[in-house]
């Protein structure tokens, strides 16, 4: 066997150690990824002491001690202590092999759990970087001249301390410039449909009204969860809100209190008395 000092007369040596080949705690450090000081630390309290140390004093460590260094790492990683690493290492009862392959299960379950709360940050960074909030020109294009910036101050001091206000914004900030067009467009077609039913005498609490209020209904839940109880309120608000009424009655004469009648039947259907609807 080849001489410990005479292999390691430079105590910067570096190199993985193959057969009876030494590295000296610098090279060992730079080879496996930690520091020098926890590599003394780990012999101080007999984790992981080196094989042979030069006439100077240098620690030198084998590649079985490169070994155990790097399953002392695997345990840390897997959060044991290093009293439960070295009882472990030093028990001879203990299977390492069966033991380690464990522990691989568990780093693989560890690092796909890790990856999928990667994706889910890649997604709410990718929802922030694609939604800006709409400009007051952009407010103009999709919504048209009636936006007001004031109808979002309102509603925010009407129901801003709802769960369903929370939810919108939560909802809303994951919408580009693309998804409100698409959502405007929708509520358009939405809107006509409700007033060519008014129109054609449809009776609310008939099947197609109940289909059209459920279709209101849903366009509600793309920004919250609208309950058949939220859905009676906010139809009353139409019937009571001079703004509401007119933007509906411009639509076809009428078409608020039908809306709100519509609504109400379809929520008498599914259990709602209309008459004692709540927010909730």
């Amino acid at each position: 066997m080849r001489d410990a000092e005479a292999v390691t007369q430079d105590p910067e040596a570096t190199g993985s150690p193959t057969g009876d080949e030494l590295l000296t705690v610098g090279a060992a450090s730079s080879l496996i990824g930690v520091s020098v000081r926890t590599l003394h630390h780990w012999d101080h309290i007999g984790l992981v002491g080196p094989s042979g140390r030069t006439s100077t004093g240098y620690r030198l460590y084998s590649a079985d001690d490169v070994a155990r260094i790097h399953r002392v790492l695997i345990y840390r990683e897997l959060g044991f202590s290093l009293t439960e690493v070295g009882k472990i290492l030093d028990d001879p009862s203990v299977n390492e092999s069966a033991h380690l392959e464990k522990q691989r299960k568990l780093l693989a379950e560890r690092i796909d759990h890790l990856q999928q709360m990667v994706c889910a940050v890649d997604q709410m960074m990718e929802a922030r970087a694609v939604n800006k909030k709409l400009t007051p020109q952009e407010q103009n294009e999709i919504f048209g001249q009636d936006w007001n910036p004031e109808y979002q101050r309102e509603a925010e001091e009407r129901w801003g301390d709802t769960h369903q206000w929370e939810q919108s914004q939560q909802r809303a900030a994951g919408m580009s410039k693309d998804d409100w067009q698409r959502t405007k467009a929708q509520s358009d077609q939405l809107n006509q449909e409700l007033a060519q039913a008014a129109r054609d005498g449809i009776e609310p609490g008939s099947e197609q009204a109940n289909q059209l209020a459920e279709q209101h209904r849903a366009s509600i839940g793309q920004f919250y969860d609208c309950t058949h109880s939220m859905q009676v309120c906010l139809a009353t608000m139409y019937t009571q809100d001079p703004r509401f009424t007119e933007y509906y009655d411009t639509l076809e004469p009428g078409l608020a209190d039908w809306l709100y009648r519509a609504v109400a039947e379809n929520a008498r259907a599914n259990g709602v008395d209309p008459d004692n609807a709540t927010w909730e």
